[in-house]
């Protein structure tokens, strides 16, 4: 079978190709079509199917504009109540694509509507497993009790993953390779490999979920300390069970002006020196001048779907590469405009004296924005109010005003987007980020 693995390193997405005999099958794929479409000419190959293997929550996909463009058939769960065309894919169906062929096997807990697809040719077997089973791990039960087609509670999903490892992967080999959906770094999961693929054999003997445990067992673990869910994730299941409008139209309406200024939400992606500088009043950091920084997931967690917002960029040659980017979580729908900023109307941020406050402790509110999971690891601060960044514009109220704040993180990425938030929902209140000099303070 020839195989192609595609990854999207800030959502640590895996997307997949399968070609065979000149005909083309794309599994998962991410927002952007064009790397399928350069791949399906360079193998001299039509792609005839996409398949989803469930409406994903961290990422919009392209199915439905790549079934525009080259008449494939979409194949997904009946269950999944798709409103694009589709073909039901579910156990017992199966699909000839060359001399390979694809079956689906319903395997929920992730979704009710989730299916893995087996690949057979000859002696060789893949899976590609979607958010079911990662390597390492299984998919979190615990997205679908407020969106998409079929809700279920996550104590429900949680039942459903157990029997799915219990029952749909035993009559497959040992040799049989995993190709799953996302890797470590996705909120899909808590547990997730860096590995890119593994066998079922491996999984059997090294993921927690194939152990010899009691129902009961297996789900208090998977129940257990699962990540935060971004606001965003709903959004995305409904927009991939409707199926998003095609990339390039979508982000060409958004405007943009060059050295402007703007009122309303505004996020601006520079580096925070260049922020810290100079920004809009009520700003909010959100760090984008890394290819890998997690840059979608922090929009879509900060900023709500419902929600519209101004984008502020360092230099017009960023705006593209910046509205795909947004795209990827389809919030290029919630754009009013992109900018670059004039040189009027800007506010600085003062700089934290690092000595001063590492001998005066006491004198400060110390904010820590990580996630629960990281600070149940161990504290910096012994006087650190908790409040993880995803609830902080909601939540920024209730932390005192009476001392200057410090905010810190784990690395300084974070602290920046969480500094500017508190400058804007408590203006009068000193706000320093710690930014990372927190290293200072690690054992």
């Amino acid at each position: 079978m020839n195989i192609k693995q595609f990854e999207y390193k800030p959502l640590a997405h895996y997307s997949y190709a399968i070609v065979s005999d000149g005909k083309m099958a794309v599994i998962d794929p991410e927002r952007n079509p064009e790397q399928y479409f350069e791949f399906a000419k360079a193998n001299n190959a039509k792609i005839v199917a996409v398949i989803e293997t469930h409406p994903h929550a961290d990422f919009v996909s392209s199915h439905l504009e790549i079934h525009k463009a080259t008449g494939a058939t979409i194949y997904n769960s009946e269950k999944l109540g798709a409103d694009y065309p589709h073909q039901a894919f579910d156990e017992g169906d199966s699909i000839s694509l060359g001399s390979v062929k694809l079956k689906a096997i319903n395997t929920p807990g992730h979704s009710p509507d989730s299916i893995t697809i087996v690949a057979t040719e000859a002696n060789e077997t893949a899976l590609f497993t979607g958010d079911t089973l990662f390597i390492g791990d299984v998919g979190r039960p615990d997205l679908r009790e407020k969106a998409g087609n079929m809700k279920a509670k996550r104590e429900q999903l949680a039942e459903m993953m157990y029997e799915t490892i219990q029952h749909k992967f035993t009559d497959l080999p040992d040799d049989a390779v995993v190709y799953p959906a996302h890797g470590a770094g996705s909120l899909c999961g808590k547990n997730m490999s860096d590995a890119a693929s593994s066998t079922l054999g491996n999984e059997r003997m090294g993921n927690w979920a194939f152990k010899k445990q009691s129902k009961e067992e297996f789900m208090d673990t998977l129940l257990d300390g699962q990540p935060f869910i971004p606001h965003y994730f709903g959004f995305d299941v409904d927009t991939n069970k409707a199926g998003a409008e095609d990339l390039k139209p979508s982000i060409a309406r958004v405007p943009f002006t060059e050295k402007v200024t703007a009122e309303g939400i505004i996020v601006d992606t520079r580096d925070e020196a260049s922020f810290k500088k100079g920004h809009l009043k009520g700003s909010i950091n959100i760090q984008a001048v890394s290819e890998n920084a997690k840059f979608e997931t922090w929009l879509g967690s900060v900023i709500k779907p419902e929600e519209t917002f101004t984008l502020v960029i360092d230099r017009p040659e960023l705006k593209d590469s910046l509205l795909q980017r947004v795209a990827k979580i389809g919030y290029e729908k919630l754009l009013e405009q992109v900018i670059t900023l004039s040189d009027e109307n800007l506010e600085n941020t003062e700089l934290l004296d690092v000595t001063e406050f590492k001998e005066n402790l006491d004198q400060y509110t110390i904010v820590d924005i990580r996630n629960p999971s990281e600070v149940e690891e161990g504290k910096y601060f012994e006087s650190a109010l908790s409040y993880p960044l995803n609830e902080l514009r909601e939540k920024a109220s209730e932390i005192p005003t009476d001392k200057p704040i410090v905010v810190h993180c784990a690395g300084g990425y974070r602290s920046a987007t969480g500094s500017s938030i508190l400058q804007k929902e408590l203006a009068g209140t000193k706000v320093y980020d710690l930014s990372d000099a927190i290293k200072q303070f690690k054992d």
